[in-house]
């Protein structure tokens, strides 16, 4: 029996987007011709998984069905979600409909991961499917590759049959606390889960009878058409929005890990955004977008919907001007020298890796006080991204008027 893997696909995406009312879900942003949920459906075509499940709601249906077609992926379910009820209810509501088998192993996916060596990724699964039974649930753990408190975290032993079991999850600690965890062999904690229909179906009962109850009438009623089931609504609502890991993973004991040593990230912040356009820069640079100002030269990478992705290149004792945007906020990511950052009254020196958030209004400068080149990953957030939207105080090349 293959896979069955299920795509969550309802979220917001609201972090990125502090300043804006008109803001993009992440799973949707256009990234440069990709996009994180088209990444995941490309996923799903590898021969070990069954046809797709996509959970969304009615908000995004349209943006859904146009991925599908883009990814050129004919045969799948959809279940619209009638309200935001968080992941449990959709996690349950998505392995209640008709055609699932109770033994059938289900992979849920969330739409905004990037994921790379996806070989290994299946291989790990596939090597797990006979370990899987009507009561244990695997989460999936990702090596760290530096202490970050953006992250949960969990713990494991070895039990029987060479498995790796869960006994204990970290919330999202503090960075000394994160080296400890790291110290003793924890892993970030991705958000995807691989487990069974029965076992979903056993847990819910068991843990969250009420959760179960109204699901299962809101599939029941549910209306179907062209591969679509719409949850009725009036029982859905009933349903306690809860997340997965609150409603059923800490409560039961039977938490397994599959740990891999692969590139992932949730691309959840700015500064994960800028590593991953730093790693992929050389795609996107064109001499045209080359634009030379005293203090070296800026890159246009990348320009999507109210955000703008750019690389600075400041020379040895190189100084921008003291300044503010009244229409953007801006996220600079340090890849290389030393940056000598002023923000509003703070002067603050950032290395290489490390990121610093300039507010909407905010007065600030970058110089290189080095005698090396600075390098600075730099996104633009908001509704005017152009030169003209710069008020300057203080200009080393006299531009201040």
């Amino acid at each position: 029996m293959k896979i069955r893997p299920v795509i969550l696909c309802g979220g917001a995406g609201t972090r990125l987007w502090p300043n804006s009312k008109n803001h993009q879900a992440k799973q949707f942003i256009d990234f440069g011709d990709w996009t994180l949920l088209g990444k995941t459906l490309e996923r799903t075509k590898a021969l070990i998984y069954d046809v797709p499940i996509i959970s969304t709601n009615k908000k995004y249906l349209s943006k859904v069905k146009q991925h599908l077609r883009k990814n050129k992926i004919n045969k799948y379910k959809i279940v619209v979600e009638p309200a935001k009820r968080n992941t449990a209810p959709a996690i349950l509501s998505t392995a209640l409909i008709k055609d699932i088998p109770d033994n059938q192993p289900l992979m849920f996916f969330t739409a905004d991961h990037l994921i790379e060596k996806m070989n290994i990724f299946n291989e790990a699964i596939n090597k797990n499917k006979s370990n899987l039974n009507e009561n244990n649930i695997f989460v999936f753990g990702i090596k760290p590759k530096s202490p970050t408190s953006d992250y949960g975290y969990f713990l494991t032993k070895k039990i029987k049959g060479n498995i790796n079991k869960v006994t204990r999850f970290i919330e999202k600690p503090k960075e000394v606390k994160a080296k400890e965890i790291i110290k003793k062999n924890g892993y970030w904690n991705s958000g995807m889960f691989y487990l069974r229909k029965d076992s979903i179906i056993n847990n819910f009962k068991k843990y969250n009878p009420t959760i179960y109850r109204n699901c299962v009438t809101a599939v029941n009623k549910a209306k179907y058409k062209s591969n679509i089931y719409h949850l009725n609504k009036a029982s859905f609502i009933k349903a306690t929005a809860k997340s997965f890991d609150y409603a059923i993973l800490e409560k039961t004991k039977e938490i397994n890990a599959i740990k891999l040593d692969i590139p992932w990230s949730d691309l959840g912040s700015w500064k994960e955004i800028l590593k991953m356009y730093d790693k992929i820069k050389n795609k996107y640079i064109k001499k045209k977008n080359f634009y030379y100002k005293p203090w070296g030269r800026y890159t246009n990478l990348f320009e999507g919907k109210e955000f703008l992705i750019k690389e600075l290149y400041v020379k040895p004792k190189g100084i921008l001007s003291l300044q503010k945007h009244y229409h953007r906020a801006e996220h600079w990511l340090v890849t290389k020298g030393n940056a000598k950052i002023t923000l509003i009254n703070d002067i603050i020196v950032k290395k290489p890796g490390e990121h610093i958030f300039i507010p909407l209004e905010a007065i600030h400068r970058v110089q290189n006080s080095g005698q090396k080149p600075l390098k600075i990953m730099e996104a633009q957030v908001g509704s005017i991204l152009k030169e003209t939207d710069i008020v300057r105080y203080q200009d080393f090349y006299g531009r201040v008027r």
